[in-house]
């Protein structure tokens, strides 16, 4: 497994050219939002001409890596969701716009605006022939809601025994401090968006990617369901992190393997 995960201590714009063109299934994109988060550098530091034009670079530079039928989800704020949407509907498909409800709790908040509670995620295909496994992200009905539905036109439906189709609001607990999957990074996502998103859009033994790796989320995810993955981290301490988090996923499914660090391939560019 650990010959499929590459994890690449580079910028994207740099690195960007080792990966071959028409060979993504599924790009996982978590940019900096531009709201002056501290990743231990200046990457979110900038005003919005910047921020916007930093978009269109990325963008120009991942898009021809994604096959034919390949898929892109895309985290952003609302702040630069409404341009960088915009844009990237004039190079693909938009399928959705979804909705993290990020389950904040009532703690006071700002008293001059309504609180922001949420993160917006675009999701784009390539083309009309994008994948989408719907069976593998089914959500299944509690027992009350099935017994309402057991009149003889719902008996047998596939729907009522399999589970509904996610909706397009996706009320996910962000991660908290005490929450044991929590690393040190200030916007860590939880494995199970992430996962929801490689399980509807990647095949399996197909490639992810993640320009802005982060603390190595989508790594994990990847690994856990057998999808390939390369990503790629400016910070040297992200990249630290997310090797010790797929080592302990490797421990966990393989105490005898060897240790990601020491047999996964890391390029510098």
């Amino acid at each position: 497994m650990t010959r499929d995960i590459e994890i690449c201590h580079a910028d994207f714009a740099d690195g960007v050219g080792l990966i071959p063109d028409g060979t993504v299934d599924l790009a996982i994109v978590d940019p900096p939002y531009g709201l002056g988060k501290d990743y231990g550098n200046d990457s979110d530091h900038i005003a919005v001409d910047e921020y916007l034009a930093f978009s269109t670079k990325w963008i120009d530079a991942l898009l021809p890596k994604l096959t034919p039928d390949g898929s892109l989800y895309v985290f952003l704020s609302w702040q630069h969701s409404p341009e960088v949407f915009s844009y990237l509907k004039t190079r693909l498909l938009m399928i959705n716009e979804i909705i993290w409800d990020r389950r904040v709790p009532s703690m006071g908040g700002s008293t001059r605006k309504f609180s922001s509670v949420h993160d917006n995620i675009g999701f784009f295909a390539r083309s009309k022939r994008y994948r989408f496994d719907l069976d593998s992200i089914r959500i299944p009905y509690d027992p009350e809601t099935k017994k309402a539905r057991s009149r003889s036109i719902f008996v047998g439906k596939k729907w009522l025994e399999l589970g509904y189709n996610p909706k397009d609001v996706w009320s996910i607990a962000r991660l908290h401090r005490q929450d044991p999957e929590r690393v040190d990074h200030p916007t860590q996502k939880p494995l199970e968006l992430i996962q929801r998103m490689i399980l509807a859009s990647c095949p399996n033994g197909g490639v992810v990617l993640d320009p802005f790796m982060g603390s190595g989320t989508t790594a994990v995810a990847a690994l856990r369901l057998g999808r390939r993955f390369v990503g790629f981290e400016i910070n040297p301490r992200y990249v630290a992190i997310a090797r010790a988090r797929l080592d302990a996923e490797m421990e966990m499914a393989n105490p005898i393997c060897s240790r990601v660090g020491q047999s996964s391939k890391e390029a510098v560019v």
